[in-house]
């Protein structure tokens, strides 16, 4: 498999997950704004803020937080890293 149709797959199956978690009556408000970051950022070059890294955490810290949305942080947390660590052009 390709680097680029890995992180399609990848891409794709994020975007599954927060419109999971948009979709989800039950979800809080921090599940649904980290879902929908997620999603606004699909099949784009945006990168990933400290400040939705920061809302990762919380909702990754979330005992509460559905499966779906615990995935999708732990992703969120794996790109700002990534974006953190990319060094200078």
């Amino acid at each position: 498999m390709k680097l680029n149709q890995s992180l399609k797959e990848t891409s794709d199956r994020i975007a599954h997950l927060a419109a999971v978690v948009l979709a989800r009556p039950s979800s809080s408000h921090l599940e649904k704004e980290l879902a929908g970051s997620a999603l606004a950022q699909h099949h784009t070059a945006k990168q990933t803020s400290a400040a939705i890294g920061s809302l990762a955490a919380r909702v990754l810290a979330d005992h509460n937080a559905c499966m779906e949305a615990r995935e999708l942080a732990g992703s969120v947390l794996a790109q700002v890293r990534r974006h953190e660590q990319a060094p200078a052009s």
